[in-house]
């Protein structure tokens, strides 16, 4: 494939679509209302989709993020990694979204 002279230049000001879409996607999702839905989606994200699957979440008025599982495995699953969740779910609900989080076996 020929490029025109100068071509190289701009290829290399380009930033790659998956560099920058993680970022734009967590701030849409940051401005749009709280709700539910925003709750389960930021859940997904941040969890991934086997304990997505096998658990529930529900953000209540006062920030307590309310996680049902399937199993005690899965919520200790949850449990094991809340480092990261947090700061996952943070990314797309704010710092101030969850306060605490509430375990609560199916």
């Amino acid at each position: 494939m020929c490029f025109p002279p100068g071509a190289n230049a701009i290829l290399q000001l380009m930033i790659p679509a998956n560099k920058v879409m993680p970022g734009v996607l967590a701030d849409i999702i940051r401005k749009a209302p709280l709700c539910d839905d925003k709750v389960a989606f930021a859940w997904r994200l941040a969890v991934g989709p086997a304990v997505d699957k096998s658990t529930r979440v529900r953000l209540a008025d006062d920030g307590t993020l309310y996680v049902r599982g399937e199993s005690q495995a899965w919520l200790d699953s949850v449990r094991d990694s809340v480092g990261l969740i947090r700061s996952r779910l943070a990314h797309y609900l704010g710092e101030n979204a969850v306060k605490r989080i509430s375990y609560e076996d199916a």
